[in-house]
C-alpha cells in the first residue's frame, strides 16, 4: 500500500513523514523549503505479531508497512504547474490512498501558507488543485475521442463516463465523491486521476488543543468530514514525535497524562487499511512470524500466493487459527486439543488476524 501526504506548506507532512517512517527530514517553518518528495516505509504496529513473536522466540519478525510518499507544498495553481505543481501530480498518481494534512495548530514562529488558520479554507484550496489537474486531463481526452476519425464502442462508453465525471466536477465533487458503478471505476483506470483517490484528512492539533480535545472550527470539521464520507483523524504530530524519543518508562507516563490511548500511527494505519478494504493474516514458527497484506473478501488459495506463486499453484489446504484462540489458550497444541484449528480448502475466506500454515505439493 503506498500513501501520499498531501496539504499546504509549513502544516506538518514532513513532520507527519518523519513520525511514520522513522526518518528524521529536516522541517522549515517557511513555504519555499522543500522542492523535492521524501520517500519511505512506515512499518504497521500490530500487537498481534509482537504477543507471536514473544511466543515463538522467532528469528525475524516482519510486519506489515505502507509506502509513504511526503511531497512538497501545494500552492493555488499547482494543477497548472505552479510552485513545483506538475512534480507534486506525478508523485501521487500511483498513490492508493491520501492523506491530506491540515493546519490546525497555532504557532506564531510558523507561519501559515495563507495568513491564518482555517482548515475548511484549506480543504477547499487543495480540492480544487485535485479537481482541475483532473479536469484538464478528461477535457483533453474527450476533445481526443470527439474529434478522432474512428470512434469505436468502448471509446463511446468511455466517452459517456468522462462527461458524466466532467459534470461532477464541474459542480466540484472530486471524483471519488460521484457515484460511480464498478464498470465506470474500470473504465477510468488507466487515467490515474488523483481526485478519484481515496482520502483520509488529518487534523494537526497542538498539545492544548489534544488535552482540551477542542479547537476553532473543530465542528465544521467533523461536520465536512461526514458529508463526503471521508475519515477525519486528530492528530498531535509534534506531541507524537517528541514521544517517540523518549525512553519506554518515560513515553508510558507521558502518553497517560495527555490521555492518549492509541498512537497517531496505529489510528492512521487502521483506518488506511479500513478504508481500502485491506486485512492481514498472519505466519508463524521460530523462523519468522510475518504479516502478509490481502483484500477482504480474499480466498485462502489466493492469499497463499501472497507468500509465494508456488504454493498457491500446489495448494492443498490452509491450516487456520484465529489469533485470539492462539492468545488465550496460549499455544498451538492446546487450540488443536480444543477444536480451534480447522483445515480449509481453496474456498476459504480469510479472516483478519487468522494464523495459516498453508500444506502444498511443488
Amino acid at each position: 500500500m503506498k500513501i501520499g501526504l498531501i496539504g499546504l506548506p509549513t502544516v506538518g507532512k514532513t513532520s507527519l513523514f518523519n513520525l511514520l517512517t522513522g526518518s528524521d527530514i529536516e522541517i522549515t517553518g517557511f513555504s519555499q523549503g522543500k522542492v523535492e518528495a521524501h520517500l519511505g516505509i512506515a512499518k504497521i504496529p500490530d500487537e498481534r505479531i509482537d504477543f507471536l513473536s514473544n511466543m515463538y522466540q522467532s528469528r525475524k519478525t516482519t510486519y506489515a508497512t505502507i509506502e509513504v510518499i511526503d511531497v512538497p507544498g501545494l500552492v493555488k495553481g499547482s494543477s497548472t504547474g505552479q510552485g513545483v505543481g506538475n512534480q507534486f501530480l506525478d508523485n501521487i498518481r500511483k498513490a492508493d490512498l491520501l492523506v491530506h494534512v491540515l493546519r490546525v495548530f497555532d504557532n506564531d514562529n510558523v507561519i501559515h501558507a495563507e495568513g491564518s488558520i482555517d482548515p475548511m479554507r484549506d480543504i477547499e484550496t487543495i480540492n480544487l488543485e485535485l479537481l482541475f489537474a483532473d479536469l484538464g486531463i478528461i477535457e483533453n481526452r474527450i476533445e481526443r475521442i470527439e474529434t478522432s476519425k474512428k470512434v469505436t464502442k468502448e471509446n463511446l462508453a468511455e466517452l459517456e463516463v468522462l462527461k458524466k465525471c466532467r459534470e461532477g466536477l464541474e459542480n466540484g465533487l472530486l471524483l471519488h465523491n460521484i457515484d460511480l458503478s464498478d464498470e465506470e471505476k474500470d473504465i477510468l483506470k488507466t487515467f490515474s486521476f488523483l481526485s478519484e483517490k481515496p482520502m483520509i484528512l488529518v487534523a494537526n492539533i497542538d498539545e492544548n488543543q489534544l488535552m482540551e480535545k477542542d479547537y476553532s472550527g473543530r465542528q465544521s470539521l467533523i461536520d465536512f468530514a461526514k458529508s463526503v464520507n471521508t475519515p477525519l483523524i486528530e492528530l498531535s504530530i509534534k506531541t507524537e514525535l517528541e514521544i517517540s524519543e523518549l525512553d519506554p518508562e518515560d513515553r508510558e507516563m507521558f502518553i497517560e497524562d495527555l490521555g492518549i490511548i492509541e498512537s497517531g500511527i496505529d489510528i492512521l494505519a487502521k483506518t488506511a487499511y479500513d478504508y481500502l478494504g485491506l486485512i492481514s493474516f498472519l505466519t508463524a514458527g521460530k523462523d519468522e512470524v510475518r504479516a502478509w497484506t490481502i483484500r477482504k473478501d480474499t480466498k485462502s488459495k489466493e492469499a497463499a500466493g501472497k507468500i509465494h506463486s508456488d504454493i498457491e499453484k500446489g495448494f492443498i489446504r490452509a491450516e487456520v487459527c484465529k489469533f485470539v484462540d492462539l492468545k488465550e489458550y496460549g499455544s498451538m497444541v492446546k487450540a488443536k486439543e480444543k477444536g480451534l484449528v480447522t483445515l480449509e480448502g481453496k474456498e476459504y475466506i480469510v479472516d483478519d488476524g487468522d494464523i495459516i500454515e498453508f500444506r502444498f505439493n511443488v
